[in-house]
């Protein structure tokens, strides 16, 4: 407690804390606001909503796909604080135009030709951005922390995400969309203030050329990165939960509006929950595991996530249609239904085991690489996890399009658990083994 304390008031810390939990608070806003406007407001069919979710997910990840090898290699070649300056910067021109599309959509102003192109542009920025600033935060933190500090200030800045991505979507829910559109520019601007405040970190070891051909350094990094079989494995399956995870982020609103017949708000309240129970199993497992890395418990916990998302599903199909003067049931409507209570516990278990299966997944890639290759690793790691998550963005719409209904999904992405689980066991095994090589 003593050293969490001390970083927080520490600057090598506290601004490039501040400016993490702003950037992923940012991203939350500005994503959620543009989602749950277009797919209340804006469409009006279910295969729309489905489409459009599926859209915006795949926009976002696409950079992470692209660009995160060389976005490893700049953390570790260049200075990390002035990186960070040059992205939020970026940050408040990319909001400038992110703030005017919602700005033209809550006027109802060439929604189609010109308000939802550049909402979309602006998030495939946001994507950019964050694609560049995520390395750069792992590979700072040994750099200014000392040895002893790392581990606290891993955990803070992990926390900090989580509260900012709660945060971040509870006001894009509860907020109108006007003033999402001056909120993500006041917010960039006091990130671009916080991230001038980060102490000097130039590189520590030898500059290498840049590699700008981003499918070349791409496979390369991938390929030199998995060479251990445990950061394979541990990738392999932390790449299965995202591209799960995916389709249920995109299912959301569309199962709120359509099959729930509930505001956007209750869409905003479900993706509370599910980060709320992500956080709540990644404490769990980390007081199972009494702070030793290991896979042991992963593959009981992602075939207690299929479990929970076959119940969620059950719960779905038999909930009754809202009979009220109201279309749309509000919060405090919804959470009075008789199914309420059991549908939320069931989200709740599938965000638990999820997070209690993809934690220790992560400390693999930082436990078993040498700390130079820390932030190329975490690059390595969000390539495959992007590409999953394209992939699963990729299959729900395909699912709409041929005319799989939403709960059905769930069905399927339930099967998916148990390659999931298969990963999590192999990896378990290879823990275990003299060599993981």
């Amino acid at each position: 407690m003593t050293t969490t304390t001390q970083l927080i008031r520490a600057r090598r810390f506290l601004p490039l804390f501040v400016t993490q939990l702003l950037g992923a608070f940012n991203d939350n806003l500005f994503k959620n606001a543009m989602v749950l406007f277009v797919v209340y407001e804006v469409y009006h069919s279910e295969a729309q909503e489905a489409r459009f979710s599926a859209l915006a997910s795949a926009i976002f990840i696409i950079p992470f796909f692209l660009l995160s090898a060389l976005a490893g290699q700049l953390a570790d070649m260049r200075d990390k604080a002035k990186l960070i300056r040059i992205i939020k910067a970026c940050e408040i021109a990319i909001m400038l135009v992110g703030g005017a599309g919602l700005a033209l959509a809550w006027q109802g102003q060439a929604l189609d030709a010109v308000a939802i192109p550049l909402m979309l542009l602006a998030l495939f920025a946001m994507g950019v951005h964050s694609t560049f600033f995520g390395p750069i935060k792992y590979a700072i933190l040994p750099q200014h922390l000392n040895d002893g500090e790392v581990l606290s200030g891993t955990g803070l800045v992990e926390a900090g995400t989580y509260i900012a991505v709660l945060a971040g979507t509870i006001v894009a829910g509860w907020i109108s969309v006007d003033a999402a559109a001056i909120g993500v520019i006041v917010v960039a601007c006091i990130g671009w203030f916080a991230g001038r405040q980060v102490p000097p970190a130039p590189p520590l070891g030898k500059i290498e050329p840049l590699d700008y051909h981003v499918v070349r350094a791409s496979v390369r990094l991938v390929r030199t990165t998995m060479q251990d079989r445990r950061v394979f494995l541990a990738i392999c399956a932390i790449s299965f939960f995202w591209a799960i995870g995916t389709v249920l982020f995109v299912q959301f609103p569309p199962l709120a509006k359509n099959m729930l017949m509930a505001s956007k708000e209750v869409a905003s309240l479900f993706l509370v929950i599910f980060s709320v129970g992500v956080a709540i199993g990644s404490m769990a497992i980390n007081a199972l595991l009494k702070g030793t890395v290991s896979a042991r418990w992963s593959p009981v916990s992602v075939l207690g996530m299929g479990a929970f998302l076959v119940a969620f599903q059950q719960v779905c199909r038999i909930w009754p249609p809202h009979t009220g003067a109201e279309r749309l049931m509000d919060v405090g409507t919804f959470v009075v239904q008789p199914l309420a209570i059991p549908l939320m516990l069931t989200l709740l278990g599938i965000a638990v085991c999820g997070g209690m299966f993809v934690v220790p997944l992560y400390a693999f890639l930082t436990t078993f690489v040498d700390k130079s290759q820390t932030a190329r690793t975490i690059a390595a790691n969000n390539i495959v996890n992007s590409g999953a998550m394209v992939v699963g963005s990729l299959a729900t719409g395909v699912m709409t399009l041929i005319g799989v209904a939403v709960a059905q999904q769930l069905l399927v992405v339930s099967l998916c658990c148990v390659a999931s689980a298969w990963l999590g066991y192999m990896l378990f095994r290879a823990e275990k083994a003299p060599t993981a090589g």
